[in-house]
């Protein structure tokens, strides 16, 4: 069985020769080694083992986004003056949205040896300035990838992988407007004026998923997002407020033209998984033990595994960390408890990737050991 026929019986609930495994966003396609940008973390030579071993074995599974900026989804940048510094090694970027009342501004930094980006601004600081930005009239027009592009890159990926196609929530995109504890509040206190503004991004979103899910169908998506409204930063009956009454349309348009929608959430899930399938989603990620998360994999599989495609459920800083025995025995248990019974299918997957300059002789020996217990299993 090839690679790629692996994902796809996976995702569509077929019989597999053995469980697939993705290192998640490294893929082995996307790094490039040879880029000298200062901000490229891959071109340092600790990368090239673990880029070849997952270009070389795993089950390849290469995002693409489809709505805004798939790595900091930021739908301000259509309606902002943006501006971007270089200093001291800091990429810097200023935003700032004109409103009838005044400005309001947002600031990121990426630092040359960390691939991820921090808020040092949020955009929306109290309710009053979320007022002024549902004032600030949306753009009607939208730009989506070359889809000749996707289909290029699908054809060079061949039989070793897929590509998934990506995209934000309208409560993904609210929250990061905010800093956590300001979300929080205003999600709690103000719900009348926060559905405005999931409103508004939904109406932003959903042309734009659809108009990707006609032209590419029948792919797997991932949606992201909904952990903003899962403990402890928000209730539970919460969550069918926020999330399923917005990302289920989206994963019907999904459905609607073959494709495959995957919902993302990291952290506690017991108390929402009903909710969860209730989107009509068809598989979850990471699925993250505890103390990460609330629930174990077991747990999932034998309660939603007829429903979900699981993906997970390692822990990308046990893959730092963890002595390689006893990283191991986590990846053993996962491979037992996510094709435990009767189920849909399983994914074998950290939750995220290292994110410095340097990758770690330790970090790439469990890398090698997840490959080596599938290959056995």
């Amino acid at each position: 069985m090839t690679r790629r026929e692996r994902l796809l019986n996976t995702i569509q609930g077929k019989p597999v020769d053995r469980p697939a495994v993705s290192f998640y966003e490294i893929n082995g396609f996307d790094e490039n080694p040879t880029n000298d940008d200062p901000f490229n973390i891959f071109n340092h030579p600790s990368w090239q083992p673990l880029i070849q071993l997952a270009a070389e074995k795993t089950d390849r599974i290469v995002m693409r986004g489809i709505a805004f900026d798939d790595r900091l989804p930021d739908p301000v940048d259509e309606i902002a003056e943006i501006e971007t510094l270089n200093k001291n090694d800091s990429l810097y970027s200023i935003k700032k949205v004109k409103t009838s009342k005044g400005v309001l501004t947002t600031r990121t930094r990426r630092d040359k040896d960390v691939k991820t980006t921090w808020t040092e601004e949020h955009l929306l600081k109290n309710t009053q300035d979320l007022q002024e930005f549902l004032t600030v009239p949306q753009t009607a027009e939208f730009n989506l990838p070359d889809f000749d592009v996707i289909l290029e890159e699908e054809k060079q990926l061949g039989d070793t992988g897929i590509i998934m196609l990506d995209t934000p929530d309208p409560l993904c995109l609210a929250a990061l407007l905010f800093d956590m504890s300001e979300f929080t509040i205003i999600a709690m206190t103000e719900q009348k004026l926060f559905h405005q503004l999931l409103e508004r991004f939904h109406e932003q979103l959903l042309p734009r998923i659809e108009a990707a899910a006609k032209a590419v169908p029948g792919r797997l998506w991932r949606i992201y997002g909904p952990e903003f409204a899962s403990t402890p930063y928000l209730p539970p009956k919460l969550f069918n407020e926020y999330v399923v009454k917005y990302d289920k349309p989206i994963v019907d348009i999904i459905h609607k033209y073959g494709g495959y929608a995957r919902i993302h959430s990291h952290g506690n899930l017991k108390a929402i998984l009903d909710d969860i399938v209730a989107t009509g989603c068809m598989g979850l990620d990471p699925i993250e033990p505890a103390p990460q998360g609330d629930v174990e994999l077991k747990y999932v599989r034998e309660n939603y595994g007829k429903e979900l495609v699981l993906f997970g459920n390692l822990e990308a800083s046990d893959i730092e960390n963890l002595p390689t025995p006893e990283f191991a025995e986590k990846v053993k248990r996962a491979l037992d408890e996510g094709t435990s019974g009767e189920g849909r299918g399983f994914v074998l997957m950290p939750s995220a990737c290292p994110y410095g300059r340097i990758l770690t002789k330790l970090a790439m020996n469990n890398y090698e050991k997840m490959i080596e217990l599938v290959d056995k299993f």
